[in-house]
Formats: C-alpha cells, sequence, structure tokens
C-alpha cells in the first residue's frame, strides 16, 4: 500500500533519471571513453533526431535556450539601433538576448486566456527599425502564428518562433520551431525534455541560415582559423547531446504524462466547482474562436484553469490564476507541503533591467494581472495521480474556507 501523499515537489529530476539511470550511465562511459567532448558524433546524431521529432531540414545544437535566442538574432543581423517585437509576459531571456546586441525589446501584451502574445496588438508597434517578430509558445502551447506570420510576410520580417518550453507542442498539426524562419529550443531541467545542465537547439528550413548559425556558434569560423563572422561559443556538449538523445525517445510519453496531470488537475478542480476557463476581456485569434473558450468560460469560480486553444498544449507549466487571492494560495500551498512558482511576477516592461525604456505600470494591464495572479502548480512526467490528486484536494480546501 502506497504511503499517503504529505508533499509534492514542483520538480523531481532524480525520479525522471532512475528508470534510464543504465542506459544514462553507459552513455556517458561512451563520450568519456570516446575522448570526443566537443562537436563530433554525439553531437550530429542528436541533431538528427532532433531535426527529425521535430520535422525541420536543420536543427543545430547550442550551448543553452538563452544562446539559441541570441544567435538566431545574430544569425539575422540583428543589432545596434535595431528593434524587435515580444511578448512583455515571458521569460527575461527573451528580451534580453535583443538587449544584448544594442538592439531594442518593442514590447507587446498577452491574450488573457492562453498568456500568449496578442497578435492584434503587433502591427502599431512596427517601424522602420523593426527587424524581427519574436512570439513565445508560453508555458507548452503555441502562440496564435497566423496572424503574426502575416505581417511578417506583409513588412518583410523574419519571425523567431520561442519554442524553449514548448518542444512537441504543435500549432495547426505541425510541430513549433520549424513553422518560421527559425526555432530555439531550451533543454534546462525542468523542461519537457530536459537535460543534465545548460543546452540549446535552433531550428530552420532555410539552408544560408543553417550554415550561418552553425559558423557562428563556433566564434564565426568557416574553416579552420578562417573566422568570416564576430560569433562565440555557442557550442552544446557531446555529452549533453548523448543523454539527451535518451531521453528524446520518451519525450512523447512525457508529454503524455503531463496532458493527463493537466487533464486531472482540470478535473478536479472544475467538478469542484472551483475552476473554470476565463471568460474575460478580447483575446488572441485562436483562444476567440475556440470552442472551449465559448462552452467553458468561468463565472465567478475563484480559480481560473488553464486555457487550452485548438493546438497541442504539452504543459511544461499548468498555470491557475487565482486573482487577488494567489499569494495567499501559494503559502497554504506551501504548509501543505506543495511547490509551487510563480511565472512571472514582473512583466519584463517593468524590470529594473529595462527601465531605460521608460515604461511605467499600468501600460500592459494583462500582463500585469497575470503576474499578479498566476500560479504554476507541479505537472512534471512523473508525478503520480494521488499527488496530482492531493494538490487539487488542497487547492479545493483553500477556496471552500
Amino acid at each position: 500500500m502506497s504511503s499517503p501523499v504529505t508533499r509534492v515537489a514542483l520538480l523531481d529530476p532524480k525520479r525522471a533519471f532512475a528508470p534510464l539511470a543504465d542506459e544514462l550511465k553507459q552513455a556517458c562511459a561512451r563520450v568519456l571513453e570516446s575522448g570526443r567532448y566537443i562537436m563530433g558524433p554525439e553531437v550530429e546524431g542528436f541533431e538528427q533526431a532532433c531535426a527529425s521529432y521535430l520535422g525541420v531540414k536543420h536543427a543545430i545544437g547550442v550551448s543553452s535556450g538563452t544562446d539559441a535566442l541570441l544567435v538566431a538574432l545574430m544569425a539575422l543581423g540583428v543589432g545596434h539601433g535595431d528593434e524587435a517585437i515580444l511578448p512583455t509576459y515571458t521569460f527575461f531571456a527573451t528580451a534580453g538576448s535583443v538587449a544584448r546586441l544594442g538592439a531594442k525589446p518593442v514590447f507587446v501584451d498577452s491574450c488573457p486566456r492562453c498568456f500568449n502574445i496578442d497578435p492584434q496588438a503587433i502591427e502599431a508597434l512596427i517601424s522602420k527599425k523593426t527587424k524581427a517578430l519574436i512570439p513565445v509558445h508560453l508555458f507548452g502551447q503555441a502562440a496564435e502564428l497566423a496572424p503574426i506570420m502575416a505581417l511578417g510576410k506583409r513588412h518583410g520580417l523574419p519571425v523567431i518562433e520561442d519554442a524553449c518550453q514548448a518542444i512537441g507542442a504543435e500549432w495547426h498539426e505541425r510541430r513549433v520551431g520549424g513553422i518560421t524562419e527559425l526555432g530555439c529550443f531550451s533543454f534546462f531541467p525542468s523542461k519537457n525534455l530536459g537535460g543534465f545542465g545548460d543546452a540549446g537547439l535552433v531550428t530552420t528550413q532555410d539552408d544560408k541560415l543553417a550554415t550561418t548559425l552553425r559558423h557562428l556558434r563556433s566564434h564565426g569560423e568557416v574553416t579552420r582559423y578562417d573566422h568570416q563572422l564576430l560569433g562565440a561559443n555557442f557550442r552544446i556538449d557531446a555529452l549533453q547531446c548523448a543523454l539527451l538523445s535518451i531521453k528524446l525517445k520518451h519525450l512523447d510519453a512525457y508529454t503524455a504524462a503531463r496532458q493527463k496531470h493537466a487533464a486531472l488537475y482540470t478535473k478536479l478542480l472544475s467538478e469542484a466547482g472551483v475552476g473554470a476557463h476565463g471568460s474575460a476581456g478580447a483575446c488572441c485569434p485562436a483562444c476567440a474562436s475556440s470552442d472551449t473558450a465559448k462552452s467553458k468560460a468561468g463565472k465567478g469560480a475563484p480559480v481560473v484553469l488553464p486555457f487550452a486553444a485548438q493546438s497541442r498544449h504539452v504543459f511544461n507549466q499548468y498555470v491557475i490564476r487565482a486573482p487577488g487571492r494567489r499569494d495567499g494560495l501559494r503559502d497554504f500551498l506551501k504548509d501543505k507541503g506543495v511547490d509551487t512558482a510563480v511565472y512571472y511576477p514582473v512583466p519584463l516592461h517593468l524590470q529594473k533591467a529595462f527601465a531605460y525604456l521608460g515604461h511605467k505600470p499600468g501600460e500592459f494591464k494583462v500582463a500585469e494581472a497575470a503576474a499578479a495572479d498566476s500560479l504554476a502548480l507541479p505537472v512534471w512526467a512523473e508525478m503520480t495521480s494521488d499527488e496530482v490528486t492531493y494538490v487539487a484536494e488542497r487547492i479545493i480546501e483553500f477556496c471552500r474556507r
């Protein structure tokens, strides 16, 4: 008989490691014995496997998700005085990579249902300085790409998919990262395909861009000691590739487990009457046209459940909203042994690092509201149904107090 649940971690990498321990140790030993620690067959094999999984022509391994974004921007020639348009409600690296190149991040508000960028707010921000559009597939759900790609085509602007949280997610049955000019992925340990340290990937269907990316990740080197571009050391480690190649074979199973946990959360919270899908505000075209938006809109429920538009959501995070009660709920869950996280407590336009842009509170109301009341629950693949149920029961307990 299993022990009653008393604690649920936000993530437990050791539980993910255990079933693959022997295979992972063998891969590690193979790399150590080979003496090929930089580039080589392990990297090439992993890149080919990723390209096949994602349905792209080129997959280029890099040192992190952040560096994936940085080198993608570099490959497009984004630099001093340029601008790139992106959501304010996302991880810092999306905008930080733009700023590191001397370019200006231009922020956009979010859809209140799926949290992704509001595509209808982009065109008014496009200027002669705009060099790229960067939608983020936030929390594992594809952003609505059709209007963004149309804008890109109309204005001659490349689109970079920030898919760092969304490997395996789909938009109209196409894997994200291979839909626009460039895609960026992260293998940080908390991701659906989590590595054993930092690692990332850039994807493209464009041969010329792929060649440029491969040169840039090795200091702009075209042939040995022939540096025709100003690149950097963005190489992925051979050891990471060997280990990630093993986990890649299980990625769809990991995703299916996350989706199962998410569905159980939604079922338990909905049936208890404390959770429902949000109904307020204008939203992106995908959410506005979804049957879920019309049939399951919440009215007065204390917890707003994650909204899945018509796409394959891979649930890198399961993010609820508890308007006016988020911090109280988080403290209550902590007291009950449940780890949670806030993604993200401060939108990028209000971060000190971007104070020079002159933004003020109230400019991006949806993002600021999401930052104030969103809470991510544990949803990692190796969780048990009992653990998910325990978390849901504690939320129900809090809401009924």
